[in-house]
């Protein structure tokens, strides 16, 4: 069976010349270049800079000016930096694609199997955004970390208060803003009188002082004082370094030009701008300044859309959808269309497809804010959710949301909840006639309340 395979393959005609394979792994790469007929030569080398550059001076030696390697870990990104800074077209390739070949299982057959593949025009490169797109997307993912080591700390501080039956949560519900860090801070200084704690709270908090004294009286102990502190520093340490990401993410943003001028930038109103809980701490307004000069459009305006969802969308996409022909196909990167699992003309499963994917995980925070919107999204969240269930139905809303953001972003245009009133009510008068039609069944008949008033 092997040989008919290779057999097989062989006699596919090679639609790309000059192309080489790379196996990549943690601390090795095999690369393979085809020298004619059946012969290849395929050379080893070690992941350590020196030799990466080695690496890049033999595939320059044969003019190899393609070259495929899987998405593997992170163990790809810096041979793909060097050899794109090399002026090679790198294709990364997703593992998923070409690892069901059978009798190609060494570090040596994978690579010669990658570039026979690749020159035979069979595999597609995965989706990756230009240089200062993945400088975003770094800080950002690393910031979103330090969000969450933020958020373990808190949790880490209120295990402390409650050991030490300081009920402190109870009453203020956020323990690390203003009347809370300062209740904290008294307390580590020694302060245990309840009044004199109470009394940093702030006025606008409901609970009153009495209920806010008792729970202040607590059974403090050194141990848990210890640990308090130590998660009172590392949380305010991790709030540092995301004000210091932020910085840099304003610098990078600041030296990025978009391909074409943006509109007119967006009015300012009343109710202010949407922010996910999760927006760039600096300067609300300059944020939403910037990511409308890049996109050209104020994507805050979509329903549930803040500006924590158009900063992931800009670190993990960019504002060039070119890559993707169709909005379809960007859906289907992002795994939220159903799967086409078919066989013998029968759909085995439509479930869709796990995917690892930032933007769409953002996309469905989104969706499940739809839940009261009275907007035409709203509508369709809600009527998803009553026909597909709850996960279906945000799954379903977050493709809508996707489908919308590309069409705006590729067109340039603003978003209009008018254009959504001719389906509203396309919708109100299906489900109208539907209502009349099960009413006549039961023997009923259906009458507008203004004809009864």
């Amino acid at each position: 069976m092997t040989d008919e395979i290779s057999s097989s393959v062989h006699s596919f005609p090679e639609i790309k010349a000059n192309v080489a394979g790379l196996d990549i792994g943690a601390e090795e790469v095999y690369g393979a270049i085809h020298k004619g007929h059946d012969e290849y030569e395929v050379r080893h080398f070690t992941t350590f800079t020196e030799d990466i550059k080695a690496l890049a001076d033999w595939l320059a030696e044969y003019k190899v000016k393609e070259v495929a390697m899987e998405s593997t870990g992170v163990y790809w990104i810096p041979v793909f930096q060097i050899l794109e800074a090399r002026g090679v077209s790198v294709c990364l390739v997703n593992a998923r694609h070409i690892k069901n070949v059978p009798g190609h299982k060494t570090d040596v057959k994978d690579s010669v199997w990658l570039q026979r593949l690749f020159s035979f025009g069979l595999l597609k490169a995965s989706f990756r955004p230009e240089q200062q797109i993945c400088s975003i997307r770094s800080i950002m993912r690393h910031r979103a970390c330090l969000v969450e080591q933020a958020s373990s700390h808190v949790q880490r501080i209120q295990k402390s208060l409650t050991q030490m039956n300081v009920l402190l949560h109870t009453v203020i519900s956020n323990i690390t803003g203003k009347s809370g860090l300062a209740i904290l801070d008294a307390i580590l200084s020694g302060e245990r009188d309840r009044s004199v704690l109470a009394a940093l709270c702030d006025g606008r908090i409901h609970a009153t002082a009495e209920i806010i004294e008792k729970s202040l009286d607590g059974d403090y102990r050194s141990e848990h004082l210890f640990t308090l502190k130590q998660s009172l520093q590392l949380y305010r340490a991790c709030q540092e370094m995301i004000v210091e990401c932020d910085h840099e993410l304003e610098d990078l943003m600041s030296r990025m030009t978009p391909p074409s001028p943006p509109s007119e930038p967006p009015a300012k109103s009343s109710k202010g701008v949407r922010t996910d809980g999760k927006a760039l701490v600096f300067e609300k307004t300059e944020v939403h300044l910037e990511f409308h000069r890049l996109f050209g459009i104020d994507l805050t305006s979509v329903p549930s859309i803040g500006l924590g969802t158009v900063a992931t969308f800009l670190s993990e996409v960019g504002y060039d959808l070119s890559a993707f022909a169709t909005a379809g196909r960007f859906c289907s990167w992002l795994g939220l269309c159903p799967g086409s699992k078919i066989s013998g003309g029968k759909i085995l499963s439509s479930k869709t497809r796990k995917v690892v994917n930032r933007l769409s995980n953002a996309l469905r925070m989104a969706a499940l804010g739809l839940r009261r919107s009275q907007t035409h999204l709203g509508d369709y969240y809600r009527k998803m959710c009553a026909r597909l269930g709850n996960p279906a139905g945000v799954t379903a809303t977050a493709h809508k949301l996707a489908q919308i953001l590309y069409l705006l972003i590729s067109t340039r245009t603003e978003y209009e909840e008018s254009q959504f009133a001719q389906n509203t009510e396309r919708h109100r008068l299906r489900a109208e006639n539907q209502l009349r039609q099960k009413a006549n069944r039961l023997g009923f008949q259906v009458v507008p309340m203004e004809t009864v008033a």
